[in-house]
C-alpha cells in the first residue's frame, strides 16, 4: 500500500463530510472557520509583538515646535483667566441684579 493520499481518498471525505453536515451548512462552517482562522492569527501576532522590546519614537522634533513656557508665562497664562472669570462673574452679577430689579 502507498503511503499518502489517492485521489479517490479525497473523493471519500468529502463525500462523507457532506452527507454528515449537509450542503447547506457547509458554506457557513467554512466562514467560520475562516473567522476563527483569522482571530487566532491576529492575537498570536499581538503575542509575538508583546515580546519584543517597544521601539522609541523615531520622530524627530524642531526647534520650532518645541514651545518652552517659562514660570513667568504660565503666571501671566493664569492671571489673563482669572482676570477672564471675574468679568464673566461680574456681568452675570450685573445681569442678575437688572432681572431682580425689572
Amino acid at each position: 500500500m502507498l503511503n499518502g493520499l489517492q485521489p479517490w481518498h479525497l473523493i471519500i471525505l468529502v463525500l462523507v463530510v457532506v452527507l454528515l453536515f449537509g450542503a447547506k451548512r457547509l458554506p457557513d462552517a467554512a466562514r467560520s472557520i475562516g473567522k476563527s482562522m483569522k482571530i487566532f492569527k491576529a492575537e498570536t501576532k499581538d503575542l509575538r509583538d508583546e515580546d519584543k522590546p517597544a521601539e522609541p519614537d523615531t520622530k524627530h522634533i524642531t526647534a520650532s515646535e518645541v514651545k518652552v513656557e517659562t514660570a513667568d508665562d504660565q503666571v501671566a497664562q493664569l492671571q489673563k483667566q482669572l482676570d477672564e472669570l471675574k468679568r464673566q462673574q461680574a456681568a452675570d452679577t450685573a445681569d442678575q441684579a437688572h432681572k431682580h430689579a425689572g
